[in-house]
């Protein structure tokens, strides 16, 4: 767990290294590069799917792969490495709400008082990074919402990839719906590419492997076999320190400097979280039958 708190926490601040040097939809294609190939190596023979499956698959992929790690990568450019790392740490949060939409799950007054705390904790943090000196000042708005908008799609791909994997496989679902994404980029990072100057640096190079290797194929294997070793909600304790290791690195790496209205916004989104992944107690005979 907290190899994985490292893993996924430190991804945002090298996002933004990688994005120093090369555009956003070039570099979010050479991260897959590395990230697809490694997936199917490391799943052969257990990545079969029947042709039926394949739209569908295809679809969660663009959604949750493609525009989802897209927008990160164009709202990650124009906000600072603090902001953005505690903007992604809402996914939890989008994941609670688009699972009530879409799987009719309940949502209690607990999990609906953590919502609006997480939202007002976003609105802190966007709208009070001038009270900070230092890189939160280069922080925009439209950079927070690119965030927002990677958050909710990203959120949306582990909702709708439930019901998909458990037809289909987990790890089948992963592998194709990366692919799908994957392909879904190439002619826009081919068009960007044509259209933009700029030179592959080592640095970009080796952020996009860590982003490729690290998190989107090592860290997601590394969160499945988490599910299945430890209960959910232990799991999910992942989203806590995540958002502290990313801020304490973007604080070394780009000098991110926290007023008190970022503070205060982090506070708000982590109890959020805290409060909208709880869940209510039940009976024992009940929570056996579930797992």
């Amino acid at each position: 767990m907290l190899l994985l708190a490292v893993l996924w926490g430190l991804s945002i601040p090298i996002t933004k290294l990688g994005l120093e040097s090369m555009p956003p939809i070039a570099f979010t294609a050479l991260r897959f590069t590395f990230a697809v190939p490694f997936l199917f190596l490391f799943a052969i023979g257990r990545h079969r799917i029947s042709l039926a499956a394949l739209p569908p698959v295809a679809v969660l992929g663009v959604i949750g792969i493609g525009i989802g790690n897209l927008s990160q990568s164009f709202g990650v450019a124009q906000a600072s490495a603090s902001v953005s790392t505690i903007v992604s740490a809402t996914i939890p949060v989008f994941i609670v709400l688009l699972a009530a939409l879409r799987l009719g799950q309940s949502v209690s007054r607990v999990q609906q008082f953590g919502l609006a705390a997480a939202f007002a904790g976003v609105a802190l943090v966007a709208l009070g990074q001038d009270d900070a000196a230092g890189g939160l000042a280069h922080t925009t708005l439209t950079g927070v919402a690119l965030i927002l908008v990677s958050a909710i799609t990203i959120a949306f791909y582990y909702v709708w990839s439930v019901e998909l994997a458990a037809r289909h496989g987990t790890i089948a679902v992963v592998i194709w719906s990366t692919l799908a994404g994957f392909i879904a980029l190439l002619p826009f990072a081919a068009l960007e590419v044509s259209a933009t100057a700029f030179r592959v640096e080592p640095v970009a190079v080796a952020s996009a492997i860590y982003l490729g290797l690290l998190v989107s194929a090592v860290g997601l294997f590394l969160w499945l076999w988490l599910l299945r070793t430890v209960p959910a909600r232990i799991a999910a304790s992942v989203q806590f320190l995540q958002p502290v290791f990313g801020i304490g690195a973007s604080a070394v790496m780009f000098g991110d400097r926290m007023g008190p209205f970022f503070m205060a916004g982090v506070v708000l989104v982590l109890t959020g979280i805290a409060l909208s992944i709880a869940r209510r107690r039940t009976k024992p005979e009940t929570n056996r039958r579930q797992y």
